[in-house]
């Protein structure tokens, strides 16, 4: 959350609110919300038989190179690979996220949608330049990377927290309710 404070995060905010339409302060709302999701779902991957994957993905197209040229990414406005990183990292549950996420912001779930979209690829190459500085070339070195960037929380729990609508520390059907109600009441 450090990061997004200092002048890097204001870069990415003014960046990603010039293609997505949104204004910097409902990105700046956004962002701080989905980050601690993306990189607990990040997590929760490289817990299990994802955490290979992720290392390709950041040794190579994720590599910290975006990081370098922001004002070129934003300028290109693409956001399919952000897409196809959030559809590999979230699964069945980018959907109820981008909802969740809406709820807790007040931005619609379309442009919640189009920030994460765009935020994904940059959290990618930030974890990728991290691995390179910190020598992770295994699991267990992503996982501990990944839990000091979202300061030693889980990521499962991060993500529980998120979807829990109703406040009571458990995913259950009024959840699922609460979001789709969410849903529906928004336009």
């Amino acid at each position: 959350m450090n990061l997004l404070n200092g002048d890097f995060g204001k870069q990415i905010t003014a960046g990603i609110s010039q293609q997505t339409g949104a204004s910097e302060s409902e990105t700046h709302s956004v962002v701080s919300a989905a980050l601690p999701a993306l990189l607990g779902a990040l997590q929760n991957n490289a817990s299990g038989d994802g955490a290979q994957g992720i290392l390709s993905a950041i040794s190579s197209k994720h590599d910290g190179s975006i990081l370098d040229n922001l004002s070129g990414f934003f300028n290109s406005g693409d956001t399919s690979d952000g897409s196809g990183i959030l559809k590999h990292v979230l699964g069945g549950q980018q959907g109820v996220l981008e909802q969740s996420i809406s709820g807790k912001t007040g931005v619609s779930s379309g442009t919640v949608s189009k920030i994460m979209a765009m935020l994904a690829p940059i959290v990618m190459g930030y974890l990728g330049k991290q691995s390179r500085s910190n020598n992770v070339n295994d699991g267990n070195g992503l996982n501990n990377l990944l839990g000091g960037l979202l300061g030693g929380q889980s990521g499962s729990n991060i993500l529980s927290g998120m979807l829990d609508q109703n406040g009571d520390g458990k995913l259950g059907i009024d959840d699922v309710g609460g979001l789709l109600g969410g849903f529906f009441g928004k336009k």
